[in-house]
């Protein structure tokens, strides 16, 4: 017997507040995929995935028609079949398997989930503006918003990008961390060129200047780097942190839960890069509300430092009955909190949507 009473399939194109300017184009709504879980005990279950194409291969068309396809399948199987078709996917569809996987893994393991007492995670905040003048004024309103990290985006032109991190300096003295994003923006010269001229006054790490598949350039930069520098879109799987940690090119290693399919492997995943001696960073600047929620989870008991999961923040709206709230500088993680969707709010972004039972 199927351990599925139904899944329910939602494809969501949300507007963002602003644009999020990438290196590799600006994402002005984000392309997501909700799914509802039923299991035969009425638990229910959601998870969430978040399409961006250019970080993973997937893309939304890919997606929805994958996730149709498998749910037809799994509503038939029983457990352990779930685990071994999802598991088997994983590689070639790694947020949609994630959006699947979360909400089985929600319906049918409500302790990994529990969260007891009302705890805020710090997470960073984005800095938009080119003008220093603008800055000044970007820069003040994050910080009366308790943030402690900024992260700058670079990877467009290289002198720009240091005469703008220059400017976030001098603006911010030093009152709160700047974390770079390369996201794989450059070509190896280019990161060195920016590096060999970047003063490291307040910098707490260089995520990803250059493509994810490049480890031997990831190697060399951080041979000459002199400041802490991170991986993220290098980063898929276990295999890859123990890489990382093999060949010393990386200070820090950041993972996604969109990439590992399941809350568990994420939070084993945690524990290996700190046991391998490297620190974890943690969250999506591009997921929403249900994805940045389990991500706080797992920050609650493995992360020290600022976490990403503030793609929560960007979109026009909720999608949820009970909003994740924002408190002094983080993400509001309160005693007991499950989200539940607003049918209302998911009809108003609603692109498509199926039931399997």
């Amino acid at each position: 017997m199927s351990s599925l009473e139904s899944i329910s399939l939602h494809r969501l194109e949300i507007p963002l507040k602003v644009p999020y300017k990438l290196a590799f184009g600006p994402v002005k709504h984000f392309d997501t995929v909700i799914a509802r879980i039923t299991d035969k005990d009425g638990n229910t279950g959601l998870g969430e995935a978040t399409i961006l194409t250019g970080y993973t291969e997937e893309t939304i068309d890919q997606s929805w028609k994958f996730a149709t396809a498998i749910s037809q399948i799994l509503v038939s199987k029983s457990k352990s079949e779930i685990q071994t078709l999802l598991g088997s996917a994983l590689s070639t569809n790694p947020f949609t398997v994630t959006a699947l996987a979360t909400a089985i893994e929600m319906a049918t393991n409500a302790k990994l989930f529990s969260n007891h007492s009302e705890t805020t995670i710090p997470i960073l905040g984005v800095v938009n503006s080119e003008t220093i003048e603008d800055l000044e004024i970007e820069i003040e309103n994050l910080l009366i918003k308790g943030f402690s990290t900024l992260k700058v985006k670079v990877g467009f032109e290289v002198n720009k990008d240091l005469l703008k991190v220059s400017n976030v300096q001098k603006v911010l003295r030093n009152r709160a961390k700047i974390r770079i994003d390369g996201n794989q923006g450059y070509s190896r010269s280019q990161a060195i060129h920016f590096i060999e001229n970047l003063a490291p006054d307040g910098i707490e790490l260089f995520e990803q200047p250059c493509h994810a598949d490049d480890w031997d350039t990831a190697l060399a930069i951080a041979k000459i780097a002199h400041i802490p520098m991170m991986l993220d879109e290098s980063i898929y799987n276990c295999d890859d942190i123990k890489k990382a940690a093999k060949l010393n090119a990386a200070t820090y290693i950041k993972v996604k839960l969109m990439k590992f399919g399941w809350l568990a492997e994420l939070e084993a995943a945690l524990s290996l890069i700190s046991e391998l001696g490297m620190k974890p960073v943690l969250g999506n600047g591009v997921a929403g509300e249900v994805g940045c929620w389990m991500e706080a989870l797992a920050a609650k008991k493995f992360i020290t430092n600022s976490g990403e999961m503030n793609g929560y923040l960007k979109p026009i709206s909720s999608i949820l009955m009970n909003p994740l709230q924002f408190k002094n500088g983080g993400l509001l993680l309160e005693a007991n909190y499950i989200p539940r969707i607003d049918l209302e709010s998911l009809e108003r972004f609603q692109v498509s949507s199926l039931e399997f039972h």
